[in-house]
């Protein structure tokens, strides 16, 4: 009989999805605390960010690592991280734990109108 390699609650059985997903929710949670207009705000993970049917990545242009999604009628605005490229341009957990937050405070700046720095003071430090 087989059974998995270890139970739930050990770390090896965090899938590299799952890290990921807890790098942008602890990132969101630490904004949420300092800027309250950021409670009803969803913070969400796609592996790759979407172009629209028959669209091409323009030619030498980068690819983005997150997104905003404004509010529609009766929907919350929605912060999206893109967990690919992220973790493209990351060499180890620390980094990319770094970059996240880069990208959930620029793209938070962008869905509130303020600078990085008005969200996260230490913004450009790391």
């Amino acid at each position: 009989m087989r059974g998995p390699l270890a139970p739930p609650q050990v770390p090896l059985a965090v899938t590299r999805a799952d890290s990921f997903d807890a790098l942008v929710h602890d990132s969101a949670e630490r904004l949420r605390r300092r800027l309250p207009q950021l409670a009803g705000v969803v913070f969400g993970v796609q592996e790759v960010p979407r172009l629209p049917a028959r669209e091409k990545a323009p030619a030498g242009e980068a690819v983005p690592l997150g997104g905003v999604v404004r509010s529609r009628t009766g929907h919350p605005d929605v912060i999206v991280v893109y967990r690919r490229p992220v973790e493209l341009r990351s060499r180890d957990r620390e980094e990319r734990a770094l970059l996240v937050h880069e990208v959930v405070v620029e793209q938070a700046a962008e869905l509130l109108g303020l600078t990085p720095e008005a969200v996260d003071p230490r913004y450009g430090q790391d």
